[in-house]
């Protein structure tokens, strides 16, 4: 296990992708699990594609992103605004587009599961227009049949657009306008955290489908975790069999993770990626900056277990069967659960 940094994937005028590699990190794929990185200059657009695994995307920085869903089996598009903090689901077959209509860049993290993906560890996209679009693949006749085009009308289709993936989208065009609300889009950032997560200055907010239904469909859950300076956040661990990614997304710190017969403990950075195995005990403790991460659990309901703290499983073992795993005196316990 070890901290893990992205490759370039494209770049371009209009903003570049970055991706964890699976042939660098080979827990990815052992894992099913993958990121991606968005970024999109003012006016930046990705072109409409879908993906072969589900996902969700976290705003790391922008106010005045687009994005655009159109749904399987469905005949209309939907339109919604991005900001800093939104966290926005994307169920694996979802048709989406990307645009940055404001002044500043806009960058999206992706963190999704890949259990039914081509490459393991590795999200892939299908593109629908550009020369890399699907249509591309197909014989000019076909498309022409296809579309009821004439020949001249058929070459115009597939070879107008030049651009690949991400561009710059020109002053003379305009996109959609996003819809004023919409339940597809949930700010994380401003929610209340819970309660039950504080640990001296650590704050967490766990985002399940009960809080925000949509994010059912892609079966993961959101986690943000935020860490005032030198601040410690007690080890957790899932106690089921759901694989965990974290993206360092401010400041610096220190992340240990522990499991039967290996252990991870490096210093960790702003846009790093951290694996967390099934079972594993993580713990996180800030720098003089403070740290602050969003995490993907492979789990719609995950059971994320404390290590310390009055609602820890230490905290709820018996004194006899805490003294003797321990082999600590029965004051010794006491003193200890005073500081729990």
């Amino acid at each position: 296990m070890e901290a893990m940094n992205p490759k370039p994937f494209f770049e371009g005028e209009g903003g570049s992708y970055l991706k964890w590699l699976p042939s660098d990190y080979p827990l990815l794929a052992q894992t099913n699990v993958a990121g991606g990185r968005l970024l999109l200059r003012p006016r930046g657009f990705a072109v409409p594609h879908y993906a072969d695994c589900s996902k969700f995307g976290y705003v790391l920085q922008g106010e005045d992103g687009v994005t655009g869903f159109v749904f399987p089996n469905k005949c209309n598009e939907v339109v919604m605004k991005l900001k800093k903090g939104d966290l926005i689901p994307v169920p694996s077959g979802i048709t989406s587009w990307w645009f940055n209509d404001g002044d500043s860049d806009l960058e999206i993290i992706f963190l999704g599961e890949t259990k039914n993906a081509h490459v393991p560890g590795d999200i892939t996209y299908f593109i629908l227009s550009g020369p890399r679009g699907l249509l591309q693949g197909f014989a000019p006749e076909y498309v022409q049949k296809s579309y009821s085009l004439s020949q001249e009308e058929t070459n115009k289709f597939l070879k107008s657009q030049s651009n690949v993936l991400i561009f710059t989208v020109q002053p003379s065009q305009s996109l959609p306008k996003p819809h004023k609300h919409s339940k597809l889009v949930y700010n994380i950032d401003a929610a209340v955290p819970d309660n039950r997560a504080k640990v001296g200055a650590a704050a967490v907010t766990m985002v399940t489908e009960s809080t925000f239904p949509f994010i059912g469909q892609t079966g993961l859950t959101a986690v943000l975790e935020k860490l005032d300076a030198n601040a410690i956040r007690s080890p957790v661990y899932i106690a089921e069999p759901s694989d965990q990614l974290i993206y360092v997304t401010k400041g610096s710190g220190k992340i240990q993770v522990v499991g039967f017969s290996s252990k991870f403990d490096a210093d960790v950075k702003i846009g790093q990626l951290i694996l967390v195995p099934r079972y594993f005990a993580v713990g996180k403790m800030a720098g003089e900056e403070g740290l602050e991460c969003i995490s993907m659990i492979v789990a719609t309901h995950p059971m994320v277990e404390e290590l310390a703290g009055k609602t820890s499983v230490l905290e709820a073992l018996s004194s006899e069967v805490f003294q003797v795993s321990f082999n600590v005196t029965a004051e010794f316990e006491k003193l200890f659960r005073s500081k729990v």
